[in-house]
């Protein structure tokens, strides 16, 4: 996972020693953003592996390193009235002290605005390091004040050699999770944890009756897992109808014809956007399900 995280351009760019006062990551995998800040604060300082520094930033012990909020927390207002009075104090053992500010799209608009002047103005010597899965939640204030980093996914390769190394007996399942997840590893690695999303997904394509499989599908917790693996046998569908399955990351059964594979992929990206406003899973998935039934019909006549 540390060279997926040090490929990534925020990494690369520090560790060239490209400067800015205050930098915001957007990366997706939510999972390993701490992660990732980490080894960006390393190259920020220049600490190589092994060394000293570079093991208290991993303990997030390093004096001239600030990481906050708390591990899975939320900024709050008293946080940054802590971050305030540090910047304040001048660093311990070189000429420069870095924030790293984790999960910062969890962050209330009262806490942005709180640390606005700071983020845009910060004392000599004092940088931040923001980051957040999305941009969506930061306040446009904010986002105007500093350098934005924007991650693209991991390629479907990557991921699947960085598996490879975690689950080196598993290389068909390896295979098809790298090639649902969307270039997020987090994600691929729930696929291969979880285990059942595919047959899942696979059952639901073949349903006739789907309301009893919706209600049970609604207690479920891993809903971006179960849309993943439910993309992905669609695309796998696609392509062995269009007679290109050699970009198929798994043989399909059943496959639908290929235009009713596009229609079917096409709503499940609709129901995916309908989630994100806390639509009902169950009666998601229940549309979901008719919509691709209708798509079947259309391309069977």
């Amino acid at each position: 996972m540390k060279n997926l995280l040090r490929s990534t351009t925020v990494y690369r760019a520090l560790k060239r020693g490209e400067e800015f006062r205050t930098a915001l990551v957007l990366f997706a995998d939510g999972k390993y953003l701490r992660a990732l800040l980490k080894e960006c604060a390393k190259a920020f300082f220049g600490a190589e592996d092994g060394s000293r520094v570079a093991q208290l930033i991993d303990e997030e012990g390093f004096s001239d390193c600030l990481f906050y909020p708390a591990e899975g927390g939320k900024l709050t207002a008293d946080d940054c009235a802590a971050i305030s009075e540090e910047s304040l104090l001048a660093p311990v053992e070189g000429d420069k002290k870095l924030f790293v500010l984790d999960n910062f799209q969890a962050s209330a608009a009262l806490v942005q605005n709180k640390l606005l002047k700071i983020l845009e103005e910060p004392p000599e010597g004092v940088y931040f390091l923001l980051g957040a899965e999305s941009e969506f939640s930061v306040l446009p204030t904010v986002r105007s004040r500093v350098k934005k980093f924007e991650l693209a996914p991991f390629s479907e390769e990557s991921v699947e050699e960085a598996l490879l190394c975690a689950y080196p007996d598993r290389a068909a399942e390896v295979k098809q999770a790298a090639g649902a997840c969307g270039g997020v590893y987090s994600l691929a690695e729930s696929l291969l944890s979880g285990g059942d999303e595919f047959a899942l997904a696979r059952e639901f394509l073949t349903l006739s009756a789907p309301e009893r499989f919706c209600r049970m599908m609604g207690e479920r917790k891993d809903k971006k897992e179960f849309f993943s693996a439910l993309k992905s046998i669609l695309r796998n569908m696609l392509f062995l109808s269009a007679g290109q399955g050699k970009y198929a990351s798994a043989r399909e059964e059943a496959p639908l014809p290929a235009g009713a594979a596009l229609g079917a992929l096409r709503l499940v990206f609709k129901a995916e956007t309908e989630m994100q406003f806390n639509v009902n899973f169950a009666s998601c998935l229940y549309s979901l399900a008719l919509g691709i039934k209708e798509e079947k019909k259309k391309w069977q006549r």
